[in-house]
């Protein structure tokens, strides 16, 4: 059982930034395809970002403000989010699995999760 560990979120204002980090307890963390979902009060579950290899996927709404990392040695992804905003505001969670060549933007993708880690951006 692979377990993902997050941290990083917080309150902050609209504007600034913050990283979200997903520690991973697996050896084989450089085949993993990792993803950052997020949660919103009365909303479903969507997808944000997802990394698999050296490629990066963004939903639009993040795009040019969030990026995707990973350090393979430390077995961890990042999740830079610059210029937020207060509808980023959500639960963010850390996916990710052995990749099967499944879509990284659905939730079936995944076998693992993060607890989940609150963001919370004030205007």
């Amino acid at each position: 059982q692979v377990q993902l560990v997050e941290s990083g979120g917080g309150l902050v204002q609209a504007g600034d930034s913050l990283r979200l980090s997903c520690a991973a307890s697996t050896q084989a963390f450089s085949t993993f395809i990792m993803g950052w979902f997020r949660q919103a009060p009365g909303k479903e579950r969507e997808f944000v970002a997802a990394i698999r290899g050296t490629f990066t996927y963004y939903t639009d709404s993040v795009k040019g403000r969030f990026t995707i990392s990973r350090d393979n040695a430390k077995s961890t992804v990042y999740l830079q989010m610059n210029s937020l905003k207060p509808e980023d505001t959500a639960v963010y969670y850390c996916a990710g699995n052995s990749d099967r060549g499944l879509r990284p933007r659905d939730a079936t993708a995944y076998d693992y999760w993060g607890q989940g880690t609150q963001v919370t951006v004030s205007s």
